[in-house]
């Protein structure tokens, strides 16, 4: 299964997740109307877009309500919102581009079980809508925050946790899975002689801080340049070559070396940045087939950009 953490927009209307929660309008009225409200005169709209873990509802023009649509224990999943948002502030402190501002979790109510939060709007047009691949001032945008977040402080934290950004051969019951459920849409035998090359990629790099999810849906764009990252949930120490997935997701080969250049990465941090990006995509590309039309074809587009450089 994909991981499941690619994005904090959905498309509204199609389930893509075994009991997920159906959250409504109607719904997100009655609880702004109970917790917070200051915001009840401000109109409610729900924003369709291509992520897989959050619905979200704009609050005004400033304010996007997100809610965790994967059904969990309340306390696990205050405590998941609780980090997300300390992971917000510790990038906002530094990134040199707009990213999402948290303003405050709401409590679970009625038709709602779980706890849920309210962040900043951030204005701009995601990287899925733009034609960004074949700029190298775009390219160079994206490693400026990588670079960013690089040389935050790690403070002694260290990867810890089962997904992705520890070690490459971590993903190998994930990527066999993936490979057998997608037989008939790729060419899965080339792509496991491929895995076989990039899983043992050696890596001498300690850890740094990584967003760990530059998918084109995660990434705003204003007059052609970087305009803002959002979705900051999944920011942690691991692997640099985690946030190089823009270069075979999103951008073409004149671009792709333009951001190599910039980030600076040498052969073995390229290739298990290679790695990671088959990690993911292996994994999304069967499961998003029917649900997210859009997620299943970066995912197929990342593989066969893969199999092309691999």
């Amino acid at each position: 299964m994909c991981d499941r953490v690619t994005g904090s927009r959905i498309l509204l209307g199609v389930p893509m997740h075994p009991g997920q929660l159906d959250v409504t309008t109607d719904l997100v009225a009655r609880l702004i109307r109970s917790q917070f409200p200051e915001w009840i005169d401000l109109p409610i709209r729900a924003v369709t877009s291509h992520g897989t873990v959050n619905a979200l509802f704009r609050i005004g023009d400033e304010l996007v309500a997100r809610f965790p649509i994967l059904p969990g224990d309340p306390a696990a999943v205050r405590k998941e919102l609780e980090e997300e948002a300390e992971a917000a502030h510790r990038l906002r402190a530094v990134s040199p581009y707009p990213t999402p501002a948290p303003i405050t979790i709401g409590e679970p109510g009625e038709g709602y079980p779980q706890p849920w939060a309210i962040y900043s709007w951030l204005e701009g047009t995601i990287a899925y809508d733009v034609d960004v691949a074949g700029s190298t001032e775009f390219a160079q945008d994206l490693a400026r925050f990588v670079l960013a977040l690089r040389a935050m402080p790690t403070e002694g934290r260290v990867f810890t946790g089962s997904w992705r950004g520890g070690v490459l051969t971590s993903q190998d019951a994930s990527v066999a899975s993936g490979l057998e459920r997608s037989r008939g849409m790729i060419d899965v035998d080339a792509l496991g002689r491929l895995w076989a090359d990039l899983r043992t990629t050696p890596r001498t790099e300690p850890d740094v801080w990584t967003h760990r999810d530059l998918m084109p849906g995660n990434l705003l764009v204003a007059d052609g340049r970087l305009a803002g990252v959002i979705d900051v949930g999944t920011l942690a120490v691991a692997d640099p070559a985690m946030d190089l997935a823009p270069a075979w997701n999103l951008l073409d080969a004149r671009a792709r070396t333009a951001f190599r250049e910039a980030v600076g990465s040498d052969d073995a941090q390229w290739r298990r940045g290679m790695g990671w990006s088959f990690a993911q995509a292996i994994g999304c590309i069967w499961y998003y087939v029917e649900t997210n039309p859009v997620m299943s074809r970066t995912a197929h587009h990342t593989l066969t950009e893969l199999l092309r450089v691999g």
